[in-house]
């Protein structure tokens, strides 16, 4: 099939500012499937799946505990529009993303209100291994250049979205 046939994955994004204004990020443990990884481009924000039947919003406070552990979050924006990004090109084995041609995401911007003892990588009771191994807050305005290529448009229109959640 065409890659350009395929249909997008429905997927949810989110910024997570701390009260300083800088905003989580974790480094990626591995390649997934087509999101292939660059050398010095392997730190993303939370991002993931949204299932069937889920709201968006619903699917990024599930994503963000299942990735990071963390719970205490005040809403503070949407995005109003969906962003999309194509994957790479892909050539590896049988991947369940290989069914779609890129990702149609919902961003979020959310207020983490915990401790950071709460953020945990570790966190999900999933069968799945875990994404990350690291994690750390950064200025929104660089993550664009902290992302993987094919993502770095979508960041870039994020941290124009909620720049003014950020740190100055």
């Amino acid at each position: 099939m065409q890659r350009l046939l395929l249909p997008y994955r429905l997927n949810v994004g989110i910024a997570l500012f701390n009260r300083s204004g800088l905003v989580l990020i974790a480094r990626r443990i591995k390649d997934d499937g087509p999101e292939i990884l660059e050398p010095g481009r392997d730190w993303q924000m939370p991002q993931g799946g949204v299932d069937a039947g889920e709201g968006p919003y619903v699917a990024a406070r599930r994503e963000l505990l299942e990735e990071t552990g963390v719970r205490s979050v005040d809403f503070l924006a949407q995005m109003p529009d969906w962003l999309t990004y194509e994957f790479p090109e892909y050539a590896g084995p049988p991947h369940r993303l290989a069914r779609y041609r890129g990702q149609r995401q919902r961003w979020f911007a959310l207020r983490f209100t915990g401790p950071e003892t709460e953020i945990d990588l570790n966190a999900s009771d999933q069968s799945a291994d875990p994404e990350f191994d690291s994690w750390r807050w950064a200025e929104l305005a660089r993550l664009p250049d902290l992302v993987v290529t094919f993502k770095r448009d979508v960041y870039i229109k994020v941290a124009e979205a909620f720049a003014q959640f950020a740190s100055k």
